[in-house]
């Protein structure tokens, strides 16, 4: 079980207006749909940051302490860092696909469950 960052960074780019935003200040890239940050890491790194609700913060520390913990600055607001070479890839793709949710309007969201719902059937 692992994940690199460039993996992390494909599951968001197939979703739906999204972008990778380098930010000098940081010095490393932000994931984000439109303007919005929603998940952030870089290759040389073996972590990333992923937005998430803060009671689903607390269930993931609960349920994997090796994997999540809270991020600094943001982990007040529900963010997550995430030990991407312990992270199970399944688990951490559905987990920036909620961040995602929480970022994009509900219309794109929509359009988006619209149409995995027609490829799931068929």
């Amino acid at each position: 079980m692992s994940v690199t960052y460039g993996q992390l960074r494909d599951w968001v780019l197939a979703l739906p207006g999204t972008r990778e935003v380098f930010v000098e200040q940081w010095d490393h890239p932000t994931l984000r749909y439109g303007d919005k940050m929603f998940a952030s890491g870089s290759e040389e790194s073996t972590t990333a940051t992923v937005k998430a609700s803060l009671e689903d913060q607390a269930e993931l520390i609960a349920g994997a302490p090796e994997v999540y913990q809270k991020a600094a600055y943001v982990g007040r607001f529900g963010w997550v860092r995430v030990d991407l070479a312990r992270a199970d890839p399944g688990e951490l793709r559905q987990l920036v696909i909620e961040a995602w949710r929480r970022t994009a309007p509900k219309r794109v969201v929509a359009a988006y469950d619209s149409a995995q719902g027609e490829h799931d059937q068929g």
